[in-house]
């Protein structure tokens, strides 16, 4: 498989070809999930809001931690979103290409690189989920799905935009002793997540936690379970 990963030297794509078994349900929800079973918040149908896009990374782990996916959390000095784990990703530069082609994978790769130092030579794209909004930042955001076919040296690039980079098995997200509810000041509920000492909420943990279910991976849990969202362990 041939793969340009930087957007000024050639498009990047996307490939299933060589990807492990166990992310066989993951494509599958890339290519059968509606947008309105990801989330009630959907792009305005004017086209208006931001175009970014984020990497959902599924890496192999090794044979104690099993698959993981790849977080960071981002600096407590940020206007928004300061100290809140989240997917690798940002807004679309002119230079990633057509938001409605290969625009999105370029930058979730770019910004990947630049949030955590990750080689995105290592990287197999292998599928998009549905755009969704996220009206608080009037993001339209595509996550874009990710295989770490070479795992490369991950970590804090700018302590100004990343507190830390981390990553979490998937049998951690899983585990019903792990999952909670969070409920926003303004009485919106939503999944969370408490690993690696860390309260994984919001935009990012309703991805994981429609992706969990989906796939058919999610277990029973507790969703009357609820901590604040100022939460460490």
């Amino acid at each position: 498989m041939t793969r340009v990963t930087d957007p000024r030297r050639g498009r990047v794509t996307l490939s299933t070809e060589g990807l492990p078994s166990w992310l066989d349900p993951v494509v599958r929800v890339a290519e059968t999930v509606a947008p309105n079973e990801l989330s009630r918040f959907l792009p305005p149908a004017d086209g208006a809001g931001r175009q970014a896009a984020v990497l959902v990374l599924f890496g192999d782990g090794d044979g104690e931690r099993g698959p993981e996916l790849l977080l960071m959390e981002r600096s407590a000095a940020l206007r928004s979103h300061a100290g809140q784990p989240a997917f690798p990703g940002g807004t679309l530069d002119p230079e990633d290409g057509d938001p409605l082609a290969d625009g999105p994978l370029s930058a979730a790769l770019r910004e990947a690189e630049e949030e955590t130092g990750l080689d995105p030579d290592g990287v197999q794209l292998f599928g998009v989920l549905p755009k969704l909004y996220i009206p608080v930042s009037s993001f339209v955001v595509t996550p874009v799905l990710g295989w770490w076919r070479t795992p490369s040296p991950v970590g804090v690039v700018d302590p100004s935009e990343t507190a830390r980079v981390f990553t979490v098995p998937v049998a951690d997200l899983t585990d019903p002793d792990n999952r909670t509810t969070t409920v926003h000041p303004s009485g919106h509920r939503g999944p969370a997540f408490l690993v690696e000492s860390a309260v994984v909420w919001g935009f990012t943990a309703g991805i994981i936690d429609r992706l969990l279910h989906y796939t058919g991976w999610e277990r029973p849990w507790d969703r009357e379970k609820q901590v604040p969202l100022d939460w460490r362990s």
